[in-house]
């Protein structure tokens, strides 16, 4: 299915640790700051929770400091990470099978079957310009194609905040359980199952990002590093990534919205420090996780996310 493609399903993993009780609150909460991430704390009566706000693939020159985040890790009573995707021996069959209806558009339809002539000459000016045929590729492969292979935004990056907080959570033996988990027969049914209109707006997403060009892959770093949360937000590149698939799809999409709402309740729940980490867009979107839990009566610090 393409690189580009798997390190979308990879935002989906996250494995679990030990246990251990966890430091003083504001002291955890003060060195997280430190890293440069956007985040929200929100105070209960028996501890606190911190939502980093994650982007994937940040910049290499976007200048936060991982290692703070990791000294926070270390110090949490616990950690909150992404969907874990549960993929048997079975499902790696299926999607060797079923790879055509995924990758490909169904039976012998080519792209100007599905789009309006103005949607057809910028494909075809961007097929022109890299040298590409997308007249039978799927939409969705397609939009990956031109995010991460034209415009080139997975190169030249460093870690991702997930990934910091893993690691960090394993050496310290810190309990880090997923936020959920996915099976994989699931999402290749998702994708096997749509129809290709449903990926329109993410390919034109894709289009516009990519006529851009990559000073979109920048600022949207430089934006997030000054916690300008509704400039990433309104970035093309950050607009073609939500509405792609998993996270536009209206059941897959959903789904994920509401465990990770569920989580984070849970989590105020607890005693001590919990460290969630959870993607941008979906803590920042209207009637995302931020605006759900404030609605629901909870006082969230942090920066401004609309």
């Amino acid at each position: 299915m393409g690189r580009s493609l798997l390190l979308f399903v990879a935002l989906l993993l996250a494995p679990p640790a030990a246990t251990q009780e966890g430091g003083e609150p504001n002291a955890i909460v003060v060195t997280a700051q430190r890293s440069g991430a956007p985040m929200w704390t929100i105070d209960t009566p028996t501890g606190t929770v911190i939502l980093v706000g994650e982007i994937v693939a940040v910049p290499e020159a976007t200048p936060w400091q991982p290692d703070r985040l990791e000294e926070a890790t270390a110090e949490a009573s616990r950690v909150i990470l992404g969907f874990r995707s549960r993929v048997s021996p079975g499902d790696v069959l299926r999607l060797i099978f079923a790879g055509g209806s995924i990758t490909r558009l169904p039976d012998d339809t080519v792209a100007s079957d599905y789009l309006a002539p103005g949607q057809l000459a910028r494909l075809a000016a961007l097929e022109a310009e890299y040298d590409q045929d997308y007249a039978r590729k799927s939409f969705l492969i397609t939009a990956y194609d031109l995010l991460s292979r034209r415009l080139r935004f997975t190169r030249d990056t460093g870690r991702d905040a997930s990934d910091v907080v893993r690691r960090a959570a394993r050496r310290a033996d810190v309990p880090a359980d997923p936020v959920g988990s996915v099976r994989g027969e699931d999402m290749l049914d998702n994708l096997a199952e749509a129809d290709p209109r449903d990926h329109l707006p993410c390919l034109e997403a894709a289009m516009t990002a990519t006529e851009i060009g990559p000073e979109l892959i920048e600022q949207r770093g430089a934006d997030w590093r000054a916690y300008d949360v509704p400039a990433v937000m309104a970035n093309p590149l950050e607009v073609a990534l939500g509405r792609c698939w998993p996270w536009a799809d209206d059941e897959l999409g959903a789904d994920l919205r509401e465990h990770w709402v569920g989580a984070i309740e849970n989590a105020t729940g607890e005693s001590g420090v919990t460290l969630a980490v959870v993607p941008l867009r979906l803590l920042a979107e209207p009637d995302g996780v931020l605006d759900s839990l404030q609605a629901g009566g909870h006082l969230i610090s942090g920066p401004a996310w609309r």
